[in-house]
């Protein structure tokens, strides 16, 4: 062995020396999820093997959706499906390409000017998913020297897309209006700057302060932007979302939001002025670098928002069913939030009675979510449920039952 080898070769240094760590050592190391697999308690990853509007088969036994964003009930809808396979046939499974070169379809164009309509803007964006929107748009508006401003509940997807961003990033406490004005008043005056809150906020179901937003923004010229993934076709006359809901459209500087929800499919959006979505449209990394929305999916899209226009009275069975089930809860004695939208977050305490409530609604054939740390507080976990306008009386009233029962069977 020559001393060259020695020099590359730690298992030659000294008895005392370190073991040398590994790229997988977090990994191995990492047991939670195993532990709660092994207690029966293990809440992600269900395999679903039929669904309808309103329900799920998993392990053979048909359960009562309440996990899903489905907030409309068109993933079965049959304009939406027919649209799908007429899509299928015309243009195959896949575009094969980016947006940039040979993914863009007539269908991406239809669907951008219809959504720029939508939003009342001056153009709109197709990116393939409603993640690699806020990835796209804030890592490439929000340049060195730059400012983006973002709630400390903004979804993930928004977090991301600050981090790519080569600005500065600030955070400021849920809908603090104050604390956002000091942050933006300590910025430099002739910095870009930009805002970037939830419509509606997934994990809360709380709703932005959007009117204290629009004019602290613009006091401090700073730019405004909205993620309605939770909005589009919930708030607002025609389900537009957030800033028609506020009458403010024209004070919201740009809008995104996601196809995977009310649209039933899968794509994202952003809209508003042409100059900065032309700028998009050549250098948004999340858009230029990975494969368009396959055509299937912006068809389904397509004939989604054609049903959320001429059916209206789905939205009232939406807000009709979200009372009841809210109503229901609380009857029961049960947190279940503000009741600003169809996101009803009901709060049950630390993390193992969570779990314990999670298995016994599962295994009473209720589908839902547990919301644990670090995403809220240690001893603050919650059980997330979505409404659909599908969702019949008669389920909802059995999911409440069922929530009365869990929180008996399971003591705090």
């Amino acid at each position: 062995m020559t001393l060259a080898h020695k020099l590359v070769d730690d298992s030659y240094g000294p008895p005392t020396a370190a073991p040398r760590k590994t790229l997988f050592d977090k990994a191995a190391s990492y047991t939670a999820a195993r532990e709660v697999q092994a207690a029966g308690v293990y809440p992600y990853y269900a395999p679903i093997e039929e669904s309808t509007t309103s329900e799920v088969r998993i392990g053979g036994q048909w359960k009562v959706m309440l996990g899903s964003n489905n907030y409309l009930g068109l993933t079965h809808h049959p304009e939406v499906l027919a649209a799908c396979e007429r899509a299928l046939h015309k243009y195959g499974s896949g575009s094969t390409g980016s947006r940039l070169l040979n993914g863009t379809l007539d269908l991406h164009g239809e669907l951008e000017h219809r959504l720029a309509k939508l939003f009342r803007k001056e153009a709109a964006l197709v990116f393939t998913t409603g993640f690699q929107v806020s990835l796209g748009v804030i890592a490439t508006l929000v340049g060195r020297g730059d400012h983006a401003f973002l709630d400390k509940l903004d979804h993930a997807c928004i977090v991301d897309g600050a981090r790519l961003a080569l600005g500065e990033v600030h955070r400021y406490a849920h809908n603090d209006i104050a604390q956002l004005e000091r942050q933006l008043a300590a910025a430099p005056e002739e910095a870009g700057k930009l805002v970037v809150t939830d419509g509606v906020f997934s994990m809360e179901g709380t709703i932005a302060d959007l009117p204290g937003l629009c004019e602290v923004t613009r006091r401090h010229g700073a730019a405004l932007l909205v993620d309605d993934a939770h909005a589009l076709g919930v708030l607002g006359e025609d389900g537009s979302g957030t800033a028609r809901h506020f009458g403010l459209d024209d004070q919201v500087d740009m809008v995104m939001a996601t196809f995977s929800k009310s649209l039933a499919s899968v794509g994202g959006v952003v809209a508003g002025p042409e100059d900065a979505l032309h700028y998009l449209r050549h250098h948004a990394r999340a858009l230029i670098f990975t494969a368009s929305m396959p055509p299937a999916s912006v068809a389904g899209t397509l004939a989604a928002l054609d049903i959320m226009a001429k059916e209206p009275e789905r939205r009232t069975r939406l807000w009709a069913n979200t009372r009841r089930m809210s109503e229901g809860l609380r009857a029961a004695g049960l947190d279940a939030g503000p009741g600003e939208t169809p996101i009803i977050p009901v709060v049950v305490g630390a993390l193992p009675r969570t779990l314990k409530i999670w298995r016994f609604l599962f295994d009473a054939g209720v589908f839902v979510h547990p919301v644990v740390p670090p995403a809220v507080p240690p001893n603050e976990c919650k059980i997330r449920l979505s409404m659909t306008a599908e969702h019949t009386f008669e389920q909802i009233d059995r999911v409440v039952e069922a929530f009365a029962e869990a929180v008996k069977r399971v003591p705090a």
